[in-house]
């Protein structure tokens, strides 16, 4: 039997800055109640003056270090999912690397904005179940405050800032991450973006003028493809795991919008009690709000050993996935194998040190 990819430790961080409806009714043209009906958000964070993408990255991905009991230095791979990284290069995982301290890892950014962890997720799956790495720390973080058109109340009440993280490792325990499903469509990638910041709109007194570097977002549009695409792609994710959606214990979708998670659970006759919700207390922190909501999924203790979880997004684009895993928890019976290859690798480390070449 080959070698699975499990989820063997999770974390969060998300700003002290706490920003209610209220304070939104104080500067923008809108109510809590207008916010509420329309979003399913209260309150969301915004990052502090000094806190960016790879700082909040580092933090969610220390505590899944220490919760998986692995040493920056035992990395593979640092993978940072991000539409709002701090730099256009150099990435972001790389001054996560960097932070760590984590000196033999590989690094690099993914982006496809709010579908970014569930793309991450299965990049990291592949190279572990193909052999060529033993561990991945997996991240999804955004700074998305930073981007907010405040002459634009569709959008500024929207979206936030956090992070979440995984540490993904090799395993020949019959659990893990079982199926991966992605899809685009980049014919509709106008209705959802940032327009300026890049090669094509580089930043002008006139782009700055236009307002090119904000979000903007044609809202009914991308309601109604998200909601059919996440179905299908939910739908997709669980065939791919050879399972039936009875058997699915908890569905983790990005955290967007109520009404459109709402509407993915009634597309497919899923109950609500089975959806874990957190997006009043955090808004939509795009590549950050699947990672931030299984984390806080398991510290309250909603994910056990073997229960399958769904995770399913859509974003910017078009992009759309899901991933089933089932969930493997930390110190249980049926360790990762890299734990043992670690050991190896630290009493090598240990003779090369006192026996130089």
């Amino acid at each position: 039997m080959g070698q699975n990819a499990v989820i063997t430790g999770w974390g969060h961080y998300v700003p002290s800055r706490v920003v209610t409806n209220f304070d939104l009714e104080k500067i923008v043209d809108t109510s809590d109640e207008w916010i509420t009906s329309r979003t399913g958000i209260k309150e969301r964070r915004y990052a502090a003056d000094g806190e960016t993408t790879s700082t909040m990255s580092f933090r969610a991905g220390r505590m899944a270090l220490e919760k998986a009991r692995l040493r920056p230095q035992d990395l593979d791979l640092v993978i940072v999912a991000t539409c709002s990284p701090d730099f256009i290069f150099p990435a972001s995982a790389c001054m996560v690397q960097d932070a760590l301290g984590a000196d033999r890892a590989g690094a690099f950014d993914v982006e496809s904005a709010c579908t970014g962890f569930v793309s991450a997720l299965a990049v990291a799956r592949g190279l572990i179940v193909s052999g060529t790495h033993q561990n991945a720390l997996v991240i999804g973080a955004e700074t998305l405050s930073r981007f907010l058109n405040w002459k634009d109340r569709s959008t500024c009440v929207l979206f936030a800032d956090g992070a979440g993280a995984v540490v993904v490792e090799a395993s020949n325990a019959s659990v893990g991450i079982e199926s991966a499903v992605l899809h685009s469509e980049g014919s509709k990638g106008h209705m959802l973006m940032i327009e300026g910041g890049g090669a094509k709109v580089p930043a002008t007194a006139k782009s700055l003028e236009l307002g090119q570097h904000f979000i903007s977002m044609q809202g009914g549009e991308v309601f109604k493809l998200a909601v059919k695409s996440m179905a299908d792609a939910a739908e997709e994710a669980i065939a791919a795991a050879n399972l039936r959606q009875d058997d699915i214990h908890l569905m983790i979708p990005h955290q967007a919008n109520i009404r459109i998670i709402e509407g993915v659970a009634k597309r497919l006759h899923w109950p609500m009690e089975k959806v874990f919700v957190n997006i009043q207390k955090y808004g939509n922190t795009s590549a950050a709000s699947i990672p931030i909501a299984l984390s806080e999924a398991a510290a309250e203790g909603r994910l056990r050993r073997g229960d399958k979880i769904l995770l399913v997004a859509f974003g910017g684009g078009f992009t759309w996935g899901a991933s089933v895993l089932e969930w493997f928890g930390e110190h249980e019976p049926g360790r990762p194998k890299s734990i043992v290859e670690r050991a190896s690798r630290r009493v090598e480390d240990l003779v090369d040190r006192v026996l130089p070449s």
